[in-house]
């Protein structure tokens, strides 16, 4: 699906940064054309400056997302959604990042909360990054407390684990 969006913006690399970031965080296009995340208006000046490029660009960003009914089914339907992963720190909360070897595998998710279940430790949130929306996906796990060593052990040892890190 994410190629199939870029590939509308091949011709404007101002254009395929735009989308990509309103995919990567969660905006979406109201009916006048207008970057909103909820109800609230963001500034094409703002997204502009965070690309790199002339509001303008932003301008006719949305303007061909509203011309194609297919990019404005999806981008008047993308909704953000709060992390936790900033505020661990702040709220005592561990945050265990898995970096697989191929996010394709089935099950990671569910082998990876399983297994922090079965040492009854509470999970606040999880969140994996789509493989068609970014270059290295990854699997974020916030849990009440931190995780014990033999815990991390096994995650470690899982078979599609590249990398695991804690914060």
């Amino acid at each position: 699906m994410f190629d199939e969006i870029m590939a509308k913006f091949a011709d404007s690399p101002g254009q395929r940064a735009v989308v990509r970031l309103l995919l990567e965080r969660g905006f979406s296009v109201n009916a006048d054309g207008r970057v909103v995340s909820g109800g609230i208006e963001i500034p094409d000046t703002g997204l502009a400056r965070e690309v790199g490029v002339d509001r303008r660009v932003v301008d006719a960003t949305t303007d061909a997302i509203l011309a194609d009914p297919d990019l404005e089914r999806v981008f008047r339907n993308i909704s953000a959604i709060p992390s936790l992963m900033d505020l661990a720190p702040v709220l005592g909360l561990t945050v265990v990042t898995i970096h697989p070897n191929s996010a394709d595998v089935p099950g990671i998710v569910s082998a990876v909360t399983t297994r922090i279940a079965d040492d009854d430790i509470s999970i606040r949130q999880t969140i994996s990054e789509d493989p068609e929306f970014t270059d290295d996906p990854k699997l974020y796990v916030v849990t009440d407390e931190p995780l014990p060593g033999e815990l991390v052990t096994d995650l470690k040892a899982m078979s599609f684990v590249r990398k695991l890190e804690l914060e």
